[in-house]
């Protein structure tokens, strides 16, 4: 029973990862359809473009689900992990420690403009725009905390993506950074 119970959390560590280096992929592959950075005389001179405004609204998506996503293998990782887990900001202090992420700071900074992004139904495109610049520039933040927390779960709990059809592209992009 106990062995099944590991296993089954092992697995979804796993679809986790696997998870992960989808939600990068698509993620590229949305910002890669825009020209950066975006202006507000680019968004108010294209502000019926509905190709450009779908694009911006993948990346907000796409950029909550991966934090979302690596949060939660985060928090689970450290439970297989023995961890502390009691309280996300132990989590963050402990991948603080283990470097995985930069800083818990640099985190709740993505969480905010996360947040943001979510519940925030701006008008002004200079606001917009600097929106949407702020998630590009914090983009890389969050491809090198996946892949160093890829390598943590790799190295330390020897757990890799289930599946790897999007490995070959989340190691490219990842490096490209």
């Amino acid at each position: 029973m106990n062995l099944t119970l590991l296993s089954s959390q092992k697995q979804h560590l796993a679809e986790l990862l696997e998870a992960i280096q989808r939600c990068i992929y698509f993620l590229d592959a949305s910002s890669r359809k825009l020209a950066w950075p975006l202006t507000d005389d680019l968004l108010k001179a294209h502000k019926k473009e509905v190709v450009l405004f779908e694009a911006m609204a993948a990346i907000n998506e796409r950029f909550a689900k991966l934090q979302d996503t690596l949060g939660a293998a985060m928090r689970h990782a450290c439970i297989l992990s023995g961890e502390p887990a009691d309280s996300f900001l132990k989590i963050l202090a402990f991948y603080e420690k283990a470097g995985v992420l930069e800083s818990v700071e640099s985190w709740q900074l993505c969480r905010m403009a996360r947040n943001l992004a979510a519940h925030d139904y701006d008008i002004d495109y200079a606001e917009i725009a600097e929106h949407f610049n702020s998630l590009k520039t914090l983009t890389p933040m969050l491809y090198m905390t996946a892949a160093r927390f890829h390598k943590y779960c790799k190295e330390v709990l020897y757990i890799e993506a289930t599946q790897t059809d999007f490995t070959t592209e989340f190691l490219q992009i990842i490096n490209a950074e």
